[in-house]
């Protein structure tokens, strides 16, 4: 049986790959472009994965979003962790299923949509943002998409403290994560992974630097991920002209215990 577009369900409406749309779908109402207009009524009912002609002839495809597809679009207002860096912090934390982890800062929310998704119902992610706006905004974001039984949301400075204990992962995107590897190493369950990720190179030194001095963290590593579409067409395919080069440097350490 195929999933069917609902009333109130979000759909990717998709043009090509600069003209694509993240929308609610709202009975009575439409999507308007200057590719022309659908109806969401013409839509609910129909199973995702469709191609539809707006009232103007132009052939559009209406897909099920996916945790990228959102991620992004929370992005819009603010930078967020790009999908190819979230993936990457996934893995090497070993974030999974029942998972329960910290994050700080929530940013525009878009990291913290993707790692409740992850952890899903059996697990939880715990949040910390310092600036009320930023929690206020990423607060209203997450209440469009993500399951709130999944998330605590604190607007508070991590600097001050993670009030959880014996969690899966700690993941930073701050300004100066050094000063808070005391407290996460107090939040890390033994050998559980402490990943922070920084867009300069000078943040990067300056938290290796302090990792080593602390004692307390092992396998400290550094990675960098570039992603570069091709675009494949006949007798003339290659890379584009353009790419999402550099976002962030990502620096992973996993915590030690003093032997009894």
């Amino acid at each position: 049986m195929h999933e069917t577009i609902q009333d109130g369900a979000y759909v990717r409406i998709y043009l090509d790959a600069r003209r694509t749309w993240l929308r609610k779908v709202q009975a009575g109402a439409a999507f308007h472009s200057n590719r022309g207009i659908i109806h969401y009524d013409d839509l609910i009912g129909r199973p995702y994965g469709i191609r539809i002609r707006s009232h103007s002839g132009q052939v559009f495809e209406v897909h099920r979003p996916t945790v990228t597809d959102i991620q992004v679009a929370m992005g819009r207002s603010t930078q967020i962790v790009y999908p190819k860096d979230a993936g990457m912090i996934i893995v090497e934390t070993g974030i999974g299923a029942g998972s329960r982890v910290v994050e700080s800062g929530t940013g525009s929310g878009a990291l913290t949509w993707v790692l409740s998704n992850v952890v899903g119902d059996s697990g939880h992610v715990y949040t910390y943002e310092v600036r009320e706006d930023m929690y206020r905004s990423a607060h209203k974001s997450l209440s469009r998409f993500a399951d709130m039984d999944r998330i605590t949301m604190y607007c508070k400075d991590v600097r001050d403290g993670i009030e959880e204990r014996d969690v899966d992962a700690v993941v930073l995107d701050l300004a100066t994560p050094w000063e808070v590897l005391k407290t996460a190493h107090e939040a890390l369950c033994p050998s559980r992974v402490l990943a922070s990720y920084s867009p300069t190179i000078e943040q990067v030194m300056r938290t290796c630097k302090a990792l080593r001095e602390d004692n307390r963290w092992g396998m400290i590593k550094t990675l960098e991920v570039l992603v570069r579409e091709i675009m494949v067409r006949e007798g003339k395919t290659r890379p584009p002209t353009w790419m999402v080069g550099h976002t962030g440097y990502m620096t992973f350490a996993r915590k030690l215990v003093a032997e009894p």
